[in-house]
């Protein structure tokens, strides 16, 4: 599996990146799955409801299914999960997007908009190997067009097994 990160600073457009790009890498037969990271607590569960039911009980772990999807709930004790453990856990696909985890070394794509007047990130994390941005940038690695996701997508597609461009 092929993954790569999109990470920036909040309101910056990862996701509306990320879910252009989707489509695009469906549309030319590619398996594409994603893992999103956030620093908010979250919850698909809902009180009263079974599985939440069978967390609060204390189940280490609840499956719930249905005919049409699948989900697994795992209550985390100690330190947070680490990204190769959550990637380990997938289907193998094609890609893999990550949203998030800008600090777990693997190849990303920062997604950086100079008028929200937050410092790029890329300078100081070499495993940033492209910026997507929506204004002229002056940057040590290749600038994407971010406001044209199917540059964005052919770049993505043309990544070694690596994630690395020229590896």
């Amino acid at each position: 599996m092929r993954v790569v990160g999109i990470v920036g600073w909040s309101g910056s457009g990862k996701t509306t990146l990320l879910t252009r790009l989707i489509p695009l890498l469906r549309a030319e037969g590619l398996t594409v799955s994603t893992v999103k990271h956030t620093h908010h607590g979250f919850d698909m569960d809902r009180p009263g409801k079974d599985t939440y039911r069978h967390r609060e009980a204390g189940a280490h772990e609840v499956l719930v299914a249905a005919d049409a999807r699948w989900a697994l709930l795992h209550e985390v004790v100690g330190p947070g999960p680490v990204l190769p453990d959550l990637l380990a856990r997938l289907e193998p696909v094609d890609f893999v997007l990550v949203e998030g985890f800008k600090s777990h070394p693997f190849p990303k794509i920062e997604v950086h908009r100079p008028a929200l007047g937050k410092p790029p990130i890329w300078p100081a994390q070499p495993d940033i190997v492209a910026i997507a941005a929506d204004a002229p940038l002056e940057a040590d690695r290749l600038v994407l067009p971010l406001n044209d996701a199917h540059a964005v997508a052919a770049w993505i597609r043309g990544l070694p097994a690596s994630g690395r461009p020229g590896s």
